[in-house]
């Protein structure tokens, strides 16, 4: 993998920090490496850390009391989690499992946020990046409530191309490591259900399928299309 300090001058979540803020922050960083389907930290637990990947993909999930899993999103390489970081004492709502073979760049809680308080410029950022995740998760409950099931589908993906680019999608093409069995576990519906729409935009051209990912050739493209139905 590249050093953590390319990685963490690269991850858009500290681009509002100087050089010597990424210096020190590589300071308190650490990597730790996880296998195909190991934990990285349950639901519910207390510690505070902050996560940037470095290689892999990270599944984000919860799961009922019966033990039924359901799978939120997936985060890719470049892109960070562990927003309770940011809330001292909140434990994770969330759980994170390794979906692949993953490396992260791990930094403390409390060191993170002490670094903050000495490098403030770094918060305008921080803040615009947590509130783009805040309006895209409102996003999907709109469309929950209010879009046809096709709608449901296009948006979700272009949230999780979102998520990917921290908030911003364009033309340049977008790889997102799920499949279509996550995806219905992700909108609660069936593989069938959701293997139909997506075939959809395949023959569309606003997608193209390849083993356990989906591309989106032209973000922006899906976008006009999904402006045209309910």
């Amino acid at each position: 993998m590249k050093n953590i300090k390319t990685v963490l001058a690269r991850c858009t979540l500290f681009s509002g920090f100087s050089e010597s803020a990424i210096d020190d922050l590589e300071g308190i960083a650490r990597i730790r490496r996880f296998e195909a389907n190991e934990l990285i930290y349950s639901k519910g637990s207390a510690i505070s850390t902050l996560n940037i990947i470095a290689s892999g993909v990270v599944r984000i999930s919860s799961v009922n009391p019966a033990g039924r899993e359901a799978t939120l999103i997936m985060f890719s390489a470049g892109t960070w989690f562990g927003d309770s970081v940011f809330s001292p004492g909140m434990r994770r709502v969330y759980g994170a499992t390794a979906h692949e073979a993953v490396t992260l760049i791990e930094i403390p809680g409390e060191a993170f946020r002490e670094l903050m308080a000495t490098y403030p410029e770094g918060y305008p950022v921080i803040l615009d990046m947590v509130s783009r995740r805040l309006w895209a998760a409102m996003s999907i409950i709109e469309d929950d409530a209010l879009r046809g099931v096709a709608a449901r589908i296009g948006r979700r993906l272009l949230f999780l191309a979102e998520i990917q680019g921290n908030g911003d999608v364009g033309t340049d093409p977008v790889t997102i490591w799920i499949t279509r069995e996550h995806i219905a576990n992700m909108m609660g519906m069936t593989r069938q259900g959701v293997h139909k729409w997506i075939k959809d935009f395949e023959r569309s051209g606003l997608l193209e399928l390849a083993y356990g990912r989906i591309v989106l050739p032209d973000p922006t493209a899906l976008q006009r299309h999904l402006e045209t139905i309910e």
